[in-house]
């Protein structure tokens, strides 16, 4: 399809749809008002639903989302339940920022099949890298809910595609949500993300974009290039909580989504709500700021207080404790969600992330003066959202104690923290600087857990400036993905094109574990070693598990078998000593011992596994292991040191299992199920 088949869709020439240019931002867009001159996103409109009845009034966000779910399952869509907002099965990013990472990379490049087709789902989903935003803006949040429906038409298949998908948000904003079709609008752009790409349309609803319709039919490069690809895949992503604060008209995204918390918080730390007029003339803007540009974020603000007849500093002054709580509401509610999903806060990773986010919520308290454990928050949360994740609640102990731990060990963080910070005023002033370079803020955070906010009053105190701006977003947008050392993805030893063409080998070691001799055809040999069987019994490296080696006897001699590769579906033998000839048929005899010791280790990093989380928690996960047929090394998320009484627990279980003999049951399962 070219740009026009994407724009000029049938159901907006069929049904009075008017395709306009904003005079604002450029941009094509539909409406069914003649009388529309601007697209009505941000920041061509001003917000039009704030203290005014949209649609109709929802009792909660529960009711938004089954609504949502049950519209789209009476249309022929599979709902399917949500994933962790952990993202394991990736290597590129640590958590879940939208619902389609559910289904990258292997659902969309077709390489496993979906676990419905179409399917609707409601996903969890983080995203930190406008952090320093919220709590301010009225709109942005850590953590939210992606509601969605997704249509995988894979290669020659065709499930639905635009036209389809622009009448089903048509239809659900106006049938579902009681919205007048002329206040909707649907803006034409193009979308990337999370390595796909495509043409798109936002959905507006008075000034707010509520829903983003996605058609992906590109891969995107690090270098940002759009390469066509055969599957063309329908990524949507509805707002929930977007869409209760549209319906309910209240004043920004926190006072709808987390009244109950906003009001205890505001209770305990002795903070007044903002007077209505403020409230409301910030409100109907706040769809233009943006902190990460802070002079335009003043200007509104100047507005604001302009319009309201008070002077800046003291409209700054009743909106900051206001803006901590939205932000303590949100991050703790995103905190839960992190570690009730086996996120355990550490120096690296998704822990790395979780540990952002609890100190900063921690400086905010501080901020508020207010005495409380963030872990008491947390419970509010989990009892808050009981009824939507009712899971959280077995585990709220093991949250609590997580988060407590990490409390006490930013205290002492906070008082070696003095002495460091003292020496690095000290020194700047004495070479007369009189600001702190930023990579000064940076290395103080990453070496030392000293929080920016800490070194900017210290270093003012000592008539020191230094920038913070922006500093929260940016560092959990350089930390949000997978480095190079990070990534486990096994080096392959050829390009996987070299090999495409060439049919699957089949895989004797799934057929039989313990099988140590075979029969064989040579179908190739790739770059003058490797070896490419018809079938094979050796265990390509993966799964966590080292290669086998051995050897291949044929007419010739004898080769050696170095290790096994898996490229798509082609095992490769990389071979040492004499090659047969392509069409030989060869015998391939595995060292079974190392096999056998491999095996044996593997196994038992599960049954430790286990041991551990029946004496630790749920909340660990395996975080790395070398398995090697001498020995096993294996990593575990875990919060704080292990007691030696917890050692003997561990040891004692696992030990128990061995004696017990206990059966080994293996299942061959597609990827998605598992």
């Amino acid at each position: 399809m070219n740009k026009e088949e994407f724009i000029d869709l049938p159901f907006f020439k069929e049904n009075g749809w008017i395709k306009k240019t904003c005079p604002v931002c450029g941009r094509t867009f539909w409406t069914l008002d003649p009388d529309r001159k601007v697209c009505g996103d941000q920041p061509c409109e001003e917000y039009g639903f704030i203290n005014k009845r949209v649609g109709t009034r929802p009792e909660s966000l529960t009711e938004v989302r089954s609504k949502f779910i049950d519209f789209f399952a009476s249309r022929g869509h599979t709902p399917i339940k949500r994933y962790p907002v952990v993202a394991r099965w990736r290597e590129d990013v640590f958590l879940v920022g939208a619902s389609i990472y559910d289904f990258q990379p292997w659902v969309t490049e077709g390489l496993v099949p979906p676990p419905a087709n179409p399917l609707v789902i409601s996903q969890p989903s983080i995203r930190l890298t406008d952090l320093d935003n919220v709590g301010k803006t009225g709109r942005h949040l850590t953590g939210f809910e992606m509601m969605a429906h997704h249509a995988f038409n894979i290669g020659d298949q065709r499930v639905y595609w635009t036209n389809e998908t622009v009448t089903f948000a048509y239809e659900l904003f106006t049938k579902v949500y009681g919205i007048k079709p002329e206040e909707i609008t649907f803006i034409f752009d193009v979308w990337s993300g999370g390595g796909n790409a495509g043409e798109d349309y936002e959905v507006m609803v008075r000034g707010l974009e509520v829903a983003t319709l996605v058609f992906m039919h590109y891969k995107t490069t690090d270098t940002g290039e759009f390469i066509p690809m055969p599957n063309r895949i329908v990524d949507t992503g509805y707002g929930l909580e977007r869409i209760y604060w549209l319906l309910t008209g209240s004043y920004n995204v926190y006072e709808a989504v987390f009244s109950g918390i906003v009001d205890k918080l505001r209770k305990q730390a002795g903070v007044s709500k903002p007077p209505e007029d403020l409230l409301y003339s910030l409100a109907v803007k706040s769809g233009r700021l943006d902190y990460k540009n802070p002079l335009e974020a003043m200007e509104t603000l100047k507005l604001v207080a302009s319009e309201i007849g008070l002077p800046l500093d003291e409209v700054r002054r009743i909106l900051a404790p206001n803006e901590a709580i939205y932000a303590i509401a949100d991050h703790t509610r995103t905190l839960t969600w992190m570690i009730g999903d086996g996120v355990v806060p550490s120096n690296s990773g998704a822990g790395y992330l979780a540990r952002l986010l609890i100190r900063r919520s921690i400086r905010l308290l501080k901020m508020l003066q207010l005495d409380l454990p963030l872990s008491e928050i947390i419970s509010w949360q989990i009892k808050y959202w009981k009824n939507d994740f009712p899971e959280y609640e077995e585990i709220e102990d093991e949250i609590r104690d997580i988060i407590d731990y990490e409390e006490e060990k930013f205290a002492d963080t906070l008082k070696r923290g003095e002495k460091v910070v003292s020496e690095l005023l000290s020194s700047l002033k004495n070479q007369g600087a009189r600001v702190v370079p930023g990579d000064e803020v940076l290395k103080l955070y990453e070496s030392h857990g000293i929080p920016p906010e800490m070194l900017k009053e210290k270093a003012e105190a000592e008539g020191l400036q230094v920038d913070i701006t922006g500093f929260y977003s940016k560092l959990a947008e350089l930390k949000s993905r997978a480095t190079a050392e990070e990534k486990k993805a096994i080096q392959l030893p050829v390009d996987p094109a070299a090999v495409s063409s060439l049919p699957p080998t089949r895989t004797l070691y799934y057929e039989d574990e313990k099988m140590q001799s075979f029969e064989a055809s040579v179908v190739a040999i790739v770059n003058g070693k490797y070896l490419v069987l018809d079938q094979t019994a050796f265990y390509p490296e993966g799964g966590g598990q080292l290669a086998d080696v051995g050897q291949i006897s044929h007419s010739k001699g004898t080769c050696l078998v170095k290790a096994a590769y898996k490229v798509g579906n082609v095992i490769l033998h990389e071979c040492e000593g004499q090659l047969p000839e392509i069409g030989e048929k060869v015998h391939g005899n595995i060292d079974i011992e190392r096999r056998l010791n491999l095996m044996r280790h593997h196994t038992s990093t599960h049954v430790v596994l286990g041991a551990l989380r029946k004496v630790l928690g749920k909340h660990v996960w395996q975080a790395g292991a070398q398995k090697t047929p001498e020995y096993v090394r294996f990593d575990f998320t875990h919060h704080k040191p292990i007691t030696p009484e917890q050692a003997r627990q561990i040891e004692l279980l696992a030990n128990q299992v061995v004696m017990e003999d206990r059966p080994v049951k293996k299942y061959l399962m597609n990827r998605t199920q598992a």
